[in-house]
């Protein structure tokens, strides 16, 4: 209990910090686009301090005149360049760290360009050798130059001393001390934060936190570590490193693997992957379109699958010959619509699913009950057997929609015939403008999905010829009846009622007929 109790304050602690830079330093730019030099800011120092506290652990059995690294002459410290490389994929000389350079950024008129030299040797570093990939590009969208920090560029670097002191202030302390994934978690808290007032802008790359939740334990019912995670659409990895914070990193033993389309974005998944110490050589994200050039062919099929697709985003479909051949979706034998790629990551992430693996995908719900081709896609889905289960979840769970979403359950080695079909819609408590499942709500879902019972209003398994019977429609509503709220009314008291009504109604006429009798005589 006492454990929980420092978490929370170190968390609400971290959050205030945060939320005061994010107040201070926005002014005019707006807080979307400004996430990128809070968080840029953050990952800097947080490389810088990995490194040092590596420096610190390698230097524990041994004799040094140097107490920390921030103190090593950069002459010195460049002898080990190669060790650090191989182990931590990076390397940054002394006079580069966090730490040295805020204490000298007031002084320096050219702090803009001292920060983007720093970048772009950080990323060097790393040039032909393992950790390319991973570290390539990654500090792209923090802009040093643009206007968004200030007209001039002494009131850029002044907006930047601000940011540097701001982000050197937050207490993180060592990471090995802290209750909470500091450095995670607050980059967590500012994805939060400006997803939840970008509206759409952020509820494209931002799947909630307890979202994440639901579906990685979906995935890992009865396991305690799986081999690999996928998510073809991986927006900023926060569904990847749920199974981090879930199972253990070490329980995730061959490493996590996304694709993300949008440049912006890939780069601050690969941030997350190190600001959740996910070391370079465990994670793999591409940049590029999944449907169309999915980069990892070599690495499926995948035990663990979770994924939040964008909703009814276009795609080339049939207008590209080879993709009806591809063998990911020739197995249905049509293509999703050009309109609404949804089944197309539905036949995806099916294709790359391991046999003992399980895959939930978050839906839009039309793709439950359209015609034409995606019904002939659920026709090839629920003949083969490999869906396990259809959640029907609250709405206004994600920001910049109201959408009442799905989650749809995949698996290749089910046992019987049926589709559970669960409706949790339900489930989650209103948290100002949005519904928010709560950890009752999680464990209510996970224990239907796990028992697989008929409980009245909530879960219906349903045998697949059934589903063929309703022309393969899959919306939860089409077999989890609703529970009638309304008052039940008993028609024989009601009439009795009623006849007692109309006899007290004929004897206050006779009572008032006499009154009027009696002042007419009068």
């Amino acid at each position: 209990m006492q454990h929980d109790t420092k978490k929370e304050q170190e968390r609400a602690e971290l959050h205030r910090a945060i939320w005061q830079i994010a107040n201070d330093l926005r002014g005019s730019v707006d807080g979307w686009d400004f996430k990128q030099y809070v968080l840029g800011m953050l990952f800097y120092r947080y490389i810088s301090e990995n490194l040092s506290n590596y420096v610190y652990e390698m230097q524990a059995d041994q004799e040094s005149e140097y107490s920390n690294y921030s103190q090593v002459p950069d002459d010195v410290a460049i002898q080990a360049k190669d060790e650090f490389i191989r182990t931590k994929g990076f390397f940054i000389l002394p006079s580069q760290l966090f730490i040295n350079v805020q204490a000298k950024a007031p002084q320096d008129e050219n702090l803009n360009e001292t920060l983007s030299e720093i970048f772009k040797s950080i990323e060097r570093s790393a040039q032909g050798t393992e950790s390319e990939d991973n570290l390539k590009g990654l500090f792209e969208d923090f802009d040093l130059n643009s206007n968004k920090l200030g007209a001039t560029v002494s009131e850029r670097n002044k907006k930047l001393v601000d940011l540097m002191n701001g982000i050197g202030s937050i207490k993180l302390g060592d990471y090995k001390d802290n209750t909470i994934d500091a450095f995670g978690d607050a980059y967590e808290f500012l994805m939060d934060m400006y997803a939840s007032n970008a509206g759409k802008s952020g509820g494209e790359y931002y799947t909630p936190q307890e979202v994440s939740e639901l579906l990685t334990r979906l995935t890992i019912i009865d396991k305690t570590e799986v081999n690999k995670v996928y998510d073809p659409a991986c927006g900023s990895g926060s569904l990847l490193l749920k199974f981090a914070k879930v199972l253990g990193k070490e329980n995730v033993r061959q490493g996590f693997f996304g694709q993300e389309k949008n440049i912006t974005t890939y780069n601050l998944c690969r941030i997350n992957m190190f600001l959740h110490d996910i070391d370079y050589d465990k994670f793999s994200i591409a940049h590029g379109d999944t449907l169309k050039n999915p980069f990892h062919y070599d690495d499926e099929p995948f035990e663990a699958i979770v994924s939040n697709p964008p909703y009814s985003i276009k795609w080339e479909g049939d207008s590209n010959p080879l993709l009806i051949n591809d063998e990911r979706f020739s197995p249905a034998g049509i293509l999703a619509p050009r309109s609404k790629a949804d089944l197309a990551f539905i036949m995806h992430s099916l294709a790359w699913l391991a046999n003992n693996g399980t895959a939930a995908i978050v839906c839009f719900p039309g793709i439950m009950y359209r015609g034409g081709a995606e019904q002939k896609i659920r026709q090839y889905l629920v003949d083969n057997n490999y869906i396990d289960c259809i959640i029907q979840l609250p709405s206004n769970l994600f920001y910049g929609t109201s959408i009442q979403t799905c989650i749809m359950v995949l698996r290749k080695n089910k046992k019987e015939s049926k589709t559970l079909f669960i409706d949790a819609s339900k489930e989650c408590v209103k948290v100002t403008n949005n519904n928010k499942l709560t950890e009752k709500n999680i464990e209510n879902i996970l224990s239907w999905y796990k028992n697989a019972q008929d409980i009245d209003y909530i879960t219906k398994l349903v045998p697949n010829t059934q589903i063929r019977e309703q022309e393969y429609n899959l919306s939860v509503s089409s077999y989890v009846e609703q529970e009638d709220t309304r008052e039940k009314i008993d028609i024989t008291v009601l009439n009795a009622e009623l006849q007692e009504i109309v006899a007290r109604q004929a004897m206050l006429r006779s009572e008032i007929d006499k009154i009027i009798q009696e002042i007419e005589e009068n």
